[in-house]
């Protein structure tokens, strides 16, 4: 049983990844921070969106582990209090042992609409943190560019924050056209000043819901 932990990093300190070795849990450190000496650059655009769904896209056909861990730098600061690198390792073999398909691993869930409201987004304390400030977040406009059937018009995130576990069965139970589609959605808004990937954020859970039908007949 393989374990991968796929990290989408800026300039964070990744050193706690290392604690995941003694537990058989190998990390990629995809990064955003424009080193020269990264082993895995990405350019720094779209979020950890781009960086999982790069992954995905990338290694769909035969490179997936038979299960993911997708985290970003600063992951153990949305996780409930004195999370560490190895208590979450315990966690995470715990779910794989029990075959768990998907897990969102946050401490907290979020319920919103199809704008994304209420959201923080208009908050004069977070000007200049987004690109995006002051407009809402498409869920609804993503969730239809890549689900059939009709748009729900509320949504219960149950994981926010971009922390996931995931099995491959699940991950290919959407089709790659999928995520080739999220992909280009999240490159044509590089600086997520749309809000794209602030909707992916609180779509994870649907596209990795297990719920086959939601596939659209083609995504060309």
């Amino acid at each position: 049983m393989s374990i991968q932990a796929v990290i989408a990093k800026y300039r964070e300190d990744v050193a706690w990844t290392e604690g995941f070795h003694e537990f058989g849990i190998t990390a990629l450190v995809y990064d955003k921070s424009g080193d020269p000496e990264a082993q895995h650059p990405l350019p720094n655009i779209g979020r950890e969106a781009h960086t999982y769904l790069h992954h995905i896209v990338s290694q769909y056909e035969q490179g997936l582990a038979d299960f993911t861990l997708f985290l970003q730098g600063k992951c153990l600061d949305h996780m409930e209090p004195g999370m560490t690198a190895q208590r979450l390792a315990r966690r995470i073999l715990d779910l794989a042992n029990k075959k768990v398909p998907f897990k969102g691993l946050a401490d907290y869930s979020i319920r919103c609409d199809g704008l994304g409201r209420p959201h923080g987004l208009s908050d004069p304390a977070n000007l200049g943190k987004w690109r995006g400030w002051g407009k809402d977040i498409p869920v609804a406009q993503v969730y239809s560019a890549l689900f059939s059937g009709p748009v729900p018009e509320s949504f219960h995130i149950r994981a926010p924050a971009g922390l996931l576990f995931v099995s491959r069965e699940r991950i290919q139970l959407r089709p790659l056209g999928l995520y080739q589609r999220a992909l280009d959605l999240v490159e044509a808004d590089p600086d997520d000043a749309n809000n794209t990937g602030h909707a992916l954020e609180r779509l994870w859970y649907l596209i990795f819901n297990g719920y086959a039908k939601l596939n659209k007949e083609s995504y060309e």
